[in-house]
């Protein structure tokens, strides 16, 4: 049974970060539980749209039979709130055993624009599994961002290697449906891999990345495990047809839309022979 759908969230409303472009060092007004400034916490009304989410995502029929995140902490803590719900109605017997891990898949980092510092990575698998209970420390991702950043193109390759190895395990495993926690340019990016519909400005507005607005990808029967056609900006390798049936849905959060984000130009840092970012702002 191949993986028929294909739900992405993106985390709550965080707290901020800056970065100076010059030096690459990072700093945060709010201490980060990790430690790490480029990997805050969610605010209390992030906090409070993760729940709203969570019993979303428990009405769902069928059932999401998978959870995937990003490893940084501002989205285990978005999908955890889910996955203690799966945990409870589990023991309470009220559906079916559901899995009640988080699987940290590196395919859906947080994207840093190309850079010649180094970016923070995300905390350890140990650290994380301190504080998550759920990470799955067994699940490897055969991803690896760099940690000098990416270019536009690079973004694309890397979630599209990531969104191929989360496809293919779940076809392996007779996986209907999964639900991803990553960042607004991760989810943007997976919006135009899965559809194959790749703007010629990246800064287009299309596939909506609002703080746990809710998409939805569901696979064309018909076309499993073939190709689509590729423009000619269609850079890295297809994973089949994939229509967006819910972009960005925020009908269940009691405050609705909220940060959304989109590509403005180009995202890299000064030395990189890219445009450079000028206010050291957070932007994702």
């Amino acid at each position: 049974m191949p993986l028929e759908k294909i739900f992405v969230t993106r985390h709550g409303f965080r707290s901020n970060w800056t970065v100076d472009p010059a030096t690459g060092i990072y700093a945060a007004s709010i201490p980060s539980p990790t430690g790490i400034p480029a990997d805050p916490a969610l605010t209390s009304h992030g906090v409070q749209q993760s729940k709203e989410l969570a019993r979303h995502l428990m009405d769902l029929d069928p059932p999401i039979d998978l959870v995937y995140s990003s490893p940084y902490y501002r989205c285990l803590q978005t999908i955890s709130p889910y996955v203690e719900l799966r945990k409870q109605r589990r023991a309470e017997g009220v559906q079916p055993p559901l899995d009640t891990t988080i699987r940290p898949e590196f395919g859906l980092c947080e994207w840093f624009g190309s850079a010649p510092f180094d970016h923070p990575q995300p905390a350890s698998p140990h650290i994380l599994k301190a504080m998550f209970p759920a990470y799955d420390e067994d699940y490897v991702s055969g991803v690896v961002p760099s940690s000098k950043g990416e270019t536009l193109v690079q973004l694309y390759e890397r979630v599209a290697r990531g969104l191929r190895a989360i496809i293919d395990r779940c076809d392996a495993e007779n996986k209907r449906s999964v639900v991803l926690c990553s960042h607004a340019a991760v989810i943007i990016a997976i919006g135009r891999i899965l559809t194959g519909q790749v703007p010629e400005s990246p800064d287009t507005e299309d596939f909506r990345a609002f703080t746990c607005g809710l998409s939805l990808y569901t696979r064309d029967p018909a076309e499993h495990g073939a190709s689509v056609d590729k423009p000619a900006n269609y850079l890295f390798p297809a994973i089949g047809r994939w229509n967006c049936e819910l972009n960005g849905d925020c009908s269940f959060l009691s405050s609705g839309e909220e940060r959304g984000w989109c590509f403005s130009g180009d995202e890299s840092f000064p030395g990189t022979g890219s445009m450079t970012q000028v206010d050291g702002s957070p932007k994702l």
